[in-house]
């Protein structure tokens, strides 16, 4: 029986091959640069290509201390270095120890090309950008129907508003033949009267990503009327589209966190503007009430019933007061009118002639009679007494001598 051997011994055995072979370990390789990402240790890993096929490649920390410019999508280098496995993955890579820049590959350069021509036309100018709404109820999607982009997009947009309403145009996203599919997408959506569309997929190389960067499809997105977000790829990936693009975010998810807000928030929002609505009302109809009361004090005030009963009680105090005044006067009168009285009483002849005293007057004049003087003998006299009159002749006079 022949001998059975695992997969890491074949990789093992592979790999032994690689290292004895002269030519793969010392080799200088020319192509253009693709899916270039710089890891956080410090190493790099892309792609050579040309037009025929790829070579994975990496290139250590270690190995950049002589490396001059920045690795970019494509740009054409040529790498020196030896080949061999990467036994854990059972497949062969360059591994870079120097690194030459022959020049930018054809993409690269027509990427730029035609950045600058659209540059120059205005067409990324913020100007043209137009606001993306703040409550979208309605979202559009040129994207593949099936892939990580469409899923990611669908799973936040559900999680942010399960009340979304979310359009797809299934577009083809690489290839010839994606241009213009995916501008037809935007026209579709943008006739929908929707309001935003996210135009995207996920990352790739510059090939990958290359119907991005077609002017057919910066030309569609900047006369979208609807606004237009990009999301094209991850952090690193840039493409017209991005430029153009009302809105530019780094992944189909950013772009469904851009484009759809939270409605939980939302609900939370309105309830505090119902709030502070509420405390403003109620302040309002406190005040209003408190007015109205004033209001009512002051008409009742004011109303002729309330003025007429004012005046009644004031009258009634008017008269109470001349009453008093009156019976005080009264009082007075009457006290002095006893004073009055009794000195009159004193002065009273009647009171002299109850005593013994008459009073006396001549019966022809009815003069009084003072003296002895004021009478002559045989005139007649009349005497008045306390009980009545008497008249008398006079028969003589005898004047009165004083000691």
């Amino acid at each position: 029986m022949a001998s059975v051997y695992n997969v890491s011994q074949i990789n093992a055995y592979i790999k032994h091959m690689f290292e004895e072979d002269f030519v793969l370990g010392n080799v200088y390789i020319r192509g253009e640069v693709s899916n270039c990402k710089y890891h956080s240790s410090g190493h790099i890993y892309f792609t050579l290509k040309d037009s025929g096929s790829v070579l994975a490649c990496v290139m250590f920390a270690g190995n950049r201390r002589g490396l001059n410019f920045k690795l970019q999508e494509g740009m054409k280098v040529t790498a020196f270095g030896s080949i061999n496995v990467y036994e854990r993955d059972g497949k062969y890579q360059l591994y870079v120890t120097k690194l030459e820049q022959d020049g930018q590959g054809d993409l690269y350069k027509k990427f730029e090309e035609l950045k600058a021509r659209l540059l120059e036309m205005g067409m990324f100018d913020e100007s043209y950008k137009k606001p993306l709404p703040k409550y979208a109820t309605k979202v559009g999607i040129v994207t593949a129907k099936t892939g990580a982009a469409i899923q990611d997009i669908i799973n936040v947009s559900m999680r942010r508003n399960p009340h979304i309403q979310l359009f797809l145009y299934p577009a083809t996203v690489q290839g010839p033949e994606a241009a213009p599919t995916i501008v037809e997408g935007i026209k579709c959506l943008d006739a929908m009267d929707l309001d935003v569309i996210i135009v995207g997929r996920g990352g790739g190389s510059l090939e990958d990503l290359w119907a991005f960067n077609e002017e057919m499809v910066a030309r569609a997105i900047f006369n979208c009327n609807t606004p237009v977000i990009s999301a094209v790829g991850h952090e690193t990936d840039t493409t017209i589209s991005d430029f153009v693009a009302d809105k530019r975010v780094p992944t189909p998810s950013a772009a469904a966190e851009l484009a759809v807000f939270d409605y939980n928030s939302f609900i939370l929002e309105l309830k505090g503007y119902e709030d502070m609505f509420r405390r403003i009302l109620n302040s309002k109809y406190k005040g209003a009430r408190e007015r109205l009361s004033q209001y009512s004090l002051r008409v009742k005030r004011c109303s002729p019933a309330n003025r007429i009963m004012q005046k009644r009680q004031e009258i009634d105090d008017l008269l109470e007061k001349l009453k008093n005044k009156v019976s005080l006067r009264l009082e007075r009168k009457r006290s002095q009118l006893n004073v009055d009285i009794q000195r009159l009483e004193g002065l009273s002849p009647m009171n002299k002639l109850k005593s013994g005293y008459s009073y006396v007057e001549a019966k022809d004049t009815g003069k009084t009679i003072k003296s002895i003087n004021d009478i002559d003998k045989g005139q007649v006299i009349d005497i008045y007494m306390a009980d009545g009159k008497l008249s008398a002749k006079v028969l003589d006079t005898t004047k009165r001598v004083y000691m």
